[in-house]
């Protein structure tokens, strides 16, 4: 049985659980209910020069995107629970996470696994978030001009 908090699943590098933590911190510091997608999406970018190789060219519009969630882009999100689609319904239950962004996180590690690792890292999750294409974290990348391709097993996202 997994941990309820992703942060202390042992099936994710330490980086992974350090994503997991810097979005909690996020989501409270911006007063949201829920950590979603995009706050994984703002922690795993900070904390994982693949992720952000990912995104290509359009890095910077990303990160200016995340950057404006609680004053502009995104505002509309504020106080709403995440809805998506790929993902939803794949997880029970876990406190303080939108079922979008607990699901790629357990998604994350079921990846992980089906590659033969023993823990999830930062491909594995940009993989299963962008599998999603109804998640605030894709919502954001196709906003930005990131070409969103889907979970694809080598771990280019943008294209």
């Amino acid at each position: 049985m997994a941990p309820t908090n992703p942060a202390d699943d042992a099936q994710l590098t330490a980086e992974l659980r350090s994503v997991a933590a810097s979005a909690r911190r996020r989501a409270l510091r911006d007063g949201d209910r829920q950590i979603d997608t995009a706050h994984v999406l703002h922690s795993l970018l900070e904390a994982d020069p693949a992720a952000r190789e990912a995104c290509g060219g359009q890095l910077v519009r990303v990160l200016g995107y995340l950057a404006q969630r609680s004053i502009g882009y995104g505002i509309r999100w504020h106080g709403s629970v995440e809805e998506s689609c790929a993902l939803q319904a794949v997880t029970s239950g876990t406190a303080g996470w939108s079922p979008a962004a607990a699901t790629a996180m357990r998604a994350a590690v079921a990846r992980a696994h089906s590659h033969g690792r023993p823990q999830a890292d930062g491909g594995d999750l940009l993989a299963t978030l962008a599998a999603d294409p109804r998640c605030r974290a894709v919502e954001v990348l196709r906003s930005a001009g990131v070409e969103v391709s889907g979970h694809l097993d080598d771990g280019t996202v943008a294209s």
